[in-house]
């Protein structure tokens, strides 16, 4: 049987590793994973000492600002990931978008005009594709699309963005250009216990003429509905009694009598999540790491935690270092503690293998910034796939 070809990466924006573990599980070799975060870096370096994982203890991390990067070092890769630094898009953000500093897409984009990878993998929050920012995303999509028209010196980027609309209806260019596509992805409809929705963006360079198209949902929130409150499998197959039907849980008979036609899995639940782990402690665990009690939590308005049988809110980095309500469990009886770093990870679908590095708050920001590995496993398998389907490109 012929090896599979080994596909070469750059990681880029690495956080705590998620893309990066999800890529290199798709078969990636990693030349370099940048990232500028010093505890990430700690995450990432000990991850790697570990041997945890086959192919991870050769990871090259290299600490410090993309800015400085120079990628032609790169050139000739199969692939470019990252997620670019969210806050400019983000709901809890400022929303100043093109004009807020941290905004490091253009970075990216310069990756991709120097590196001129075979594909890349560009992933951020579902705020980029919000109403307010149609036109930078426009102008995001079609710089990735055409890296290598760039922005003149005293340029305004809406007047760089008419230049790349002329370019773009004329529907033809013989320079360095790539097919993109993007979709707005919920982490739950692919079997991560949390309802996450990021944007994905993919491109594969117009050479390759390759034909992708993103992997379809294979989990359902309807599927869900109808094993708890129309059969009860839910239930009975965790060995619990059926609990009265909330009052947030108003779909009607009707609709849910059609559901269990669906060929969907049912999404996966924080209770599905946890399975296997004990109950956490201030004192820690001796068998699984990072899983210490973390005192404290409260509910308010606005701040009310994750359901225990329903996938868990999108977990943040929370304002300052503090995670809000979503980093908490909230449990039948109304009570509600807050997630330990394992807990977290598990909702993050991390293997229990992988270790966050600094405290409470600052792992519980690496995960909150992280993409979670099974939905980016998913999406850069799929990627993968193709690129072998061109092995010449």
């Amino acid at each position: 049987m012929a090896a599979k070809q080994e596909l070469r990466s750059l990681e880029m924006f690495t956080g705590a590793g998620g893309l990066a573990l999800a890529t290199h599980e798709a078969g990636f070799e990693h030349e370099a994973l940048l990232e500028w975060n010093v505890d990430a870096c700690r995450t990432l370096r000990t991850n790697a000492k570990r041997h945890a994982h086959s192919g991870v203890d050769d990871w090259n991390v290299i600490e410090g600002d993309v800015r400085s990067v120079d990628f032609r070092l790169f050139e000739g890769l199969d692939l470019v990931a990252g997620g670019p630094p969210c806050q400019p898009f983000s709901i809890g953000g400022k929303h100043q978008g093109k004009q807020d500093d941290r905004d490091m897409i253009p970075e990216f984009i310069r990756a991709v005009r120097q590196i001129r990878p075979r594909a890349f993998i560009m992933e951020n929050v579902k705020g980029l594709t919000r109403q307010t920012f149609r036109n930078y995303f426009s102008y995001v999509t079609l710089q990735l699309t055409y890296p290598e028209i760039r922005l003149r010196s005293g340029e305004q980027w809406n007047s760089h963005l008419s230049r790349l609309e002329t370019i773009h209806s004329k529907g033809r260019y013989d320079g360095l250009h790539y097919n993109v596509n993007y979709r707005v992805l919920n982490a739950a409809d692919f079997g991560v216990p949390q309802t996450r929705e990021r944007v994905f963006i993919v491109g594969f360079r117009s050479d390759l003429r390759a034909s992708w198209h993103f992997p379809n949902p294979t989990h359902s929130r309807d599927t869900l509905l109808a094993e708890q409150w129309l059969t009860g499998e839910y239930w009975e197959r965790r060995g619990l009694k059926l609990p009265r039907q909330p009052e947030h849980v108003s779909i009607p008979r009707a609709r849910l009598e059609s559901l269990p036609t669906m060929k969907n899995l049912s999404w996966k639940t924080v209770r599905d999540a946890l399975v296997g782990l004990p109950e956490p402690k201030l004192t820690g665990h001796p068998r699984f790491q990072n899983h210490r009690l973390q005192p404290g939590a409260k509910t308010y308005v606005g701040h009310t935690g994750s359901a225990i049988d329903w996938p868990s809110k999108t977990l943040k980095a929370g304002d300052h270092g503090v995670p809000g309500g979503e980093n908490m469990i909230l449990f039948p009886t109304g009570e509600v503690r807050y997630y330990s770093i394992r807990e977290a990870a598990r909702v993050q679908t991390f293997p229990d293998s992988w270790i966050f590095e600094g405290a409470w708050t600052e792992a519980m920001r690496q995960l909150g910034n992280a993409v979670p590995v099974g939905l980016a496993r998913i999406v850069a398998e799929s990627v993968a796939v193709e690129l072998r389907k061109h092995a010449d490109g």
